[in-house]
Parts: C-alpha cells; structure tokens; sequence
C-alpha cells in the first residue's frame, strides 16, 4: 500500500508491503535524510558557532573572522551543545539574544539618548569602556547587514538622526526634538531671543567621568561670542557636535561593517522612517498601555477630543499605530 511519512520539511511517499512497513518507512526515510543533507551541503552557507552563556564575544569571533564574501550566503546558526538544523527559527533567536548584548548600555558602546528618552545612540565615550571599540561597531555593522539580508530585524530602536547617517543625510535641528528636549528648548530660546545677555561662546563644556572639558566648536571658539548675527551658525555647530562629530569614527566603523554585507547605496531608496521599521520591524502596540502613560497639557482623559483621539487610534492597523507613535516620539517602538 501507499503510505504518507512527515519528516518535518515535507511529505515522503513510502511504498511498501504491510508486513515490511516499518523497515521500509525507516530505509527509506534515512535514505531521503541522507540525500537531502548532501544537497545541503552544496548550498553555500555562513555558519556561525555560537555559545549562548557567551553570546557577544563568540558572535564577535565568529562573525569577524568571516571573509566578506561569505557574509551574503545562506546564514546558518548553530549554539554549542545544542542539536537543531536552522530553517530560520535559530538565527531570529540569534539576532534577538544578540541585540540585547550589542545595545546594552553596560558595555559601553551605545547609551541612552536622554534622561526621558530610551531610544539608542552611539556613545561618545566608548573607547573609554573598550579599547576595541572600533572593530566592535564594525562588528555590530555587519550584524545589522546580516539582519536585513537575511529578512531578519534587530531588537533595537535608535535615534532618527542615526538612521539619517545611515543615509548620509544631513542630521537637522528639528531632529533635535524628538531626542534631547532640555537641549532643543535651549537652542530655540537662543534662535528666538538675544543670546548677548547669556554670555555664550562657540565651545560646549563636556563632562565624562566627573571630569568637565571644554571643545571648541570652531578653531579658538571659546574666545567667539554668540551674537545674534552668529547664533544661527552657532545652533548647527551644536546640533552637528551633538549628533555627528562626536561619533564620527564610531559611524565610519559602523557602516564600514555594514558595507561588508549590504552596499550603503542601495538603501538609499528609503528614508530614516522606513530604514527604522526595516531593521526594527513592527511591534504590536498596546493601545491600552499607551493611554495609561500619556501625560495630557491643558487636558484631561476624560475630555470629548482625547475619547475620540483614542478611538481613532484604536481603529488604526499596527502599522498606522507605528507611524503615529513615531511621528509623536520620534520611534516606532514603545519604550522599555
């Protein structure tokens, strides 16, 4: 008679006579498993072996030492001491456990971007926590090149501005506010206002470790006083100092790491909004949740307009909740 076998990946028809069914069932089975695996082994493959007690530092070894034509093949991971073929679902585990470790802020490498804002930025800083730190954001870069070529995302939400450097697209004074609002207040007051009573120069005093250093903005800038013919040109050294110059290697490091795997030049065709749901993906948002964390100016929960507003955001798909929610905070993601 004819009998159906499931073997996880596909149906394999077994013909055979009733008093031989389970030998031949399993010959058969063994053979089709044999011929498959030795198909599979023709496919170019990147494998990475990987140990989860040590998840960053073996990823780090296992992806760098990867020639950067092997990175585009098909990726395959597999954790030390565990037995399981990767059909997709060990290497969505892999970027999810890896992205926890990569963006923690204990290592250094990347911090809050504000007090009240838990969106990521490069850290300044992060040749203090780790001399390697370079080949660290080369390594992270390709990590984030594999997860869009392999249609996987990046458990990870970062600030607009970096995924206009991503771009190459010039990081704005508007961008400011969806990031640090204590500063873009400051920056509008002085747009909006004489900044002669202030006392301002073109340098900006930066603390690290308790220890306060003054950076010129300009050659000599701590002897140029703001004025209000300057100050426009004195908001954009501080929006460029804020976002771009102070990360510049880190960025470079980054996206050299992320060439290795996908040319920057073909991403051009997004903008940062759709760069951000590329790597990020669409979480489910909790409309509920978000009711409950929203603080109202000049209204009240209960008022007609907020009912309304909640009602129509509660019809939206997940998507249209997504650019709401970015459009409002500047990410698409509910922070932690």
């Amino acid at each position: 008679g004819m009998v159906w076998v499931w073997c996880g990946v596909g149906v394999v028809w077994v013909w055979c006579g009733i008093g031989d069914f389970m030998c031949g069932v399993c010959e058969c089975v063994a053979e089709w498993l044999s011929g498959c695996s030795t198909v599979q082994e023709k496919v170019p493959t990147c494998k990475f072996y990987v140990h989860r007690g040590d998840i960053m530092e073996s990823s780090y070894r296992q992806v760098m030492k990867t020639e950067t034509h092997e990175l585009t093949a098909k990726l395959y991971i597999q954790f030390e001491g565990e037995r399981g073929y990767d059909y997709g679902g060990l290497s969505r585990e892999w970027f999810h456990l890896l992205s926890k470790e990569m963006f923690n802020p204990y290592y250094g490498l990347f911090e809050y971007a504000a007090i009240d804002n838990y969106t990521l930025q490069i850290s300044p800083n992060s040749a203090l926590y780790n001399q390697d730190h370079l080949q660290y954001f080369k390594f992270i870069g390709r990590v984030c090149g594999l997860a869009i070529y392999n249609n996987m995302i990046i458990d990870a939400f970062f600030i607009r501005p970096f995924y206009k450097m991503m771009l190459g697209k010039k990081v704005t004074f508007e961008d400011m506010q969806s990031v640090d609002v204590e500063m873009y207040n400051g920056m509008k007051y002085i747009l909006d206002n004489d900044p002669e009573p202030l006392c301002l120069n073109f340098s900006v005093n930066h603390t690290v470790f308790g220890e306060t250093k003054e950076v010129d903005l300009v050659p000599n800038g701590r002897n140029i006083s703001v004025t209000e013919a300057n100050k426009k040109e004195y908001v954009n050294l501080m929006v460029k100092w804020r976002f771009t110059e102070r990360v510049k290697e880190q960025m470079n490091a980054f996206m050299k790491g992320f060439g290795d795997v996908i040319s920057p030049k073909l991403i051009q065709v997004f903008d940062e909004r759709e760069l951000e749901y590329l790597m990020g993906g669409l979480a489910e948002i909790d409309v509920e949740d978000w009711k409950k964390n929203t603080l109202y100016s000049e209204y009240r929960p209960t008022d007609d307009v907020i009912l309304w507003f909640w009602k129509v955001v509660s019809n939206y798909d997940n998507e249209m909740k997504a650019r709401l929610l970015q459009f409002v905070t500047g990410t698409s993601k509910v922070p932690m």
